[in-house]
């Protein structure tokens, strides 16, 4: 397998960005659930403002990397990011939790052209046999955005006189992105650009889909993921601090969210070599099925083993994200931006999911409500069967075995 090293290397800094963004929506929740005294269910709007962009926006991110290729877009991602992080600054300081989800909306379509773009350039950036360890390599980036942004995001928000400061880590971001959009267009990352330009709208999409199972069924389990993932980290801090759960503090309980992404990034790494053995939709199913096992913990039990059972499910989640993604586009040539979009679209899961936890966690209490994803990610073992039947028949006409 060869790789593109420096051009990989700078795609991997745009997602360590990405991660730290996504991963503030789960500091977000719980500090603006005490700021503006919201339920779980009204604090989940966080999550759907976040992730309404993705049924929208897609389809038009597709034409335009068609029209400017992907290193102008990524210029254009990282620059909406710049701005939306800034508007948390009115939004603090004018009490304004309409604003918040306003910048988070602006944020996510920076977010979105980023996953559209970025995720396929990944792929290109070397041979076709290496595809799915660059866009995990480059996941692992995210991750670390993840890792890192807990426990730093924490003491911004919340600083040394225990006063909630939401747009702080904001700033950061804002300025990092800014400057990393200054940096890639001067750099020499290569500007790729897809040679199909008809056919952008969601039903002609969605038909021609049909002639790639993977990237079909891909999307729709996609839809399911990123709603599990959601709910999972969303609800993290607050399933800890819950006094009939475990009652940890918040920076205790950010700590074990940090361990999770911590676990989630080191796997992550690990597991990019398991793909030189092991196909990747055997991977989904062995990760996924140790989603469920766990979320089943998590949801039925209650132990002094509940906060390691909650930062063990970095382990199995550390490579599904990645993997489906790239499931989902292999080898479906100049469809892939249109595939990209496709599976982009099916990220909108993340607002559907997390508001059914919350009502359930309302009504129900929080520990039940983990059912929720645990339904999601049976699912996406049942997707990694099929892959891995589709694989193994791929390869057997490769070898000319009936």
């Amino acid at each position: 397998m060869k790789h593109q090293k420096k051009p990989l290397l700078l795609v991997s800094y745009v997602f360590l960005f990405v991660g730290a963004i996504i991963c503030m929506n789960d500091i977000l929740l719980p500090s603006l659930k005490s700021f503006f005294h919201l339920s779980y269910t009204q604090s989940t709007r966080i999550q759907q403002s976040f992730y309404l962009v993705y049924l929208v926006f897609p389809i038009p991110i597709a034409y335009l990397i068609s029209k400017v290729g992907y290193k102008i877009s990524l210029i254009i991602a990282l620059s909406i990011c710049s701005v939306g992080c800034c508007i948390f600054i009115p939004a603090y300081f004018n009490s304004s939790y309409g604003l918040v989800l306003i910048a988070l909306f602006i944020v996510s379509i920076g977010v979105t052209v980023i996953n559209v773009a970025a995720n396929p350039l990944a792929a290109m950036l070397g041979t076709q046999e290496g595809a799915h360890a660059r866009v995990n390599f480059v996941q692992v980036f995210s991750r670390i955005g993840y890792s890192l942004t807990p426990i730093l995001g924490t003491r911004l928000i919340y600083g040394s006189d225990n006063n909630i400061s939401f747009y702080k880590p904001y700033m950061g971001l804002g300025i990092g992105t800014f400057l990393l959009a200054v940096f890639i267009f001067f750099s020499v990352l290569p500007a790729f650009k897809p040679s199909v330009e008809k056919g952008f709208s969601f039903l002609s999409i969605v038909k021609e889909s049909k002639k790639y199972p993977q990237l079909f069924w891909g999307a729709i389990i996609m839809f399911f993921y990123v709603g599990a993932e959601a709910c999972t980290a969303g609800f993290f801090i607050n399933y800890l601090q819950d006094k009939f759960i475990a009652g940890f503090s918040g920076d205790k309980a950010a700590s074990f969210l940090t361990y999770y992404y911590v676990i989630a990034t080191i796997v992550g790494f690990v597991s990019i070599y398991f793909f030189k053995f092991i196909s990747a939709g055997k991977l989904v199913v062995i990760f996924g099925s140790g989603m469920v096992v766990l979320l089943l913990l998590i949801a039925l039990t209650k132990s002094s083993w509940n906060p390691y059972y909650m930062a063990g499910l970095g382990v199995f989640i550390s490579i599904l994200f990645p993997t489906i993604f790239s499931l989902g586009i292999e080898k479906i040539g100049n469809f892939t931006e249109k595939g990209s979009a496709l599976m982009s679209i099916a990220i909108v899961g993340g607002a559907v999911f997390p508001p059914l936890q919350g009502m359930i966690a309302d009504s129900m209490g929080l520990q039940i409500s983990y059912l929720v994803p645990c339904g999601c990610f049976l699912l996406i073992v049942f997707y990694g069967l099929f892959c891995a039947k589709l694989q193994r028949k791929v390869a057997n006409v490769q070898n000319g075995i009936d």
